[in-house]
């Protein structure tokens, strides 16, 4: 696996293209509780955060983006690993590069424990909840920070 850093200059159609297909992919996989025709509502908001999140990271297996994670500023933006790789340590590896990056804040939707059960192995804890999320839809949202 290899981790590579990618400038917002350098992020082709085929880039984000491919980490769209690790955004779905992860999403079906975790985000059960999403409506039907949530994820082609979400999928035009996550191709823009991916083109302009300002510290964007993707890792590859076999030559493909597998996994991503973004960052602004000192916050977790996004993180996704492809369903079929989840569990081998490949957004463990994500998250390691996040705090090295001086990474503290995440948020999390409430109804994926594993996320938030994911985020806590690395020492976040949630500090407050919103009933909606960013775009208003009823999915609430935990903000967690980094226990000092």
């Amino acid at each position: 696996m290899v981790i590579t850093q990618v400038k917002k200059e350098k992020r082709v159609a085929d880039l984000v293209e491919g980490l769209l297909t690790v955004w779905e992919s992860s999403v079906r996989a975790t985000h059960l509780f999403l409506r039907e025709g949530d994820v082609d509502y979400l999928r035009p908001f996550v191709k823009q955060g991916l083109q302009e999140v300002p510290l964007l990271f993707y890792a590859e297996e076999n030559g493909a983006p597998c996994a991503f994670l973004g960052m602004e500023g000192n916050s977790i933006e996004m993180l996704f690993v492809a369903a079929e790789l989840r569990g081998k340590g490949i957004g463990s590896a994500l998250m390691r590069e996040a705090l090295t990056r001086n990474a503290c804040r995440v948020d999390v939707n409430e109804q994926n424990p594993q996320a938030l059960d994911f985020y806590r192995r690395f020492g976040f804890e949630v500090v407050s909840r919103d009933e909606v999320d960013g775009l208003g839809l009823p999915y609430p949202i935990l903000h967690c920070t980094l226990k000092k």
